[in-house]
């Protein structure tokens, strides 16, 4: 498995989460085409081609910053 395909597997654990991360993480996982296997630019651009609000860009963003954050751990 591929970090990025753990990032997703990391944000879709939070989908209970009652926040920014969390509403995305229910995001990712009710969309079949989501590029889990992306680095987080390619998940960036998917975002911005969907027409998603700037705000669910900058939280995929910290969101990636909280998953290394606790793979350098």
């Amino acid at each position: 498995m591929t970090q990025n395909s753990c990032f997703t597997t990391w944000l879709r654990a939070h989908a209970k989460d009652e926040s920014a991360i969390g509403d995305l993480a229910r995001d990712v996982a009710a969309d079949p085409d989501w590029p889990s296997r992306r680095r987080l630019s390619g998940q960036r651009e998917y975002l911005e081609e969907r027409g998603a609000i700037p705000a669910a860009v900058e939280t995929l963003e910290r969101a990636w910053d909280l998953y290394e954050a606790r793979q350098e751990r």
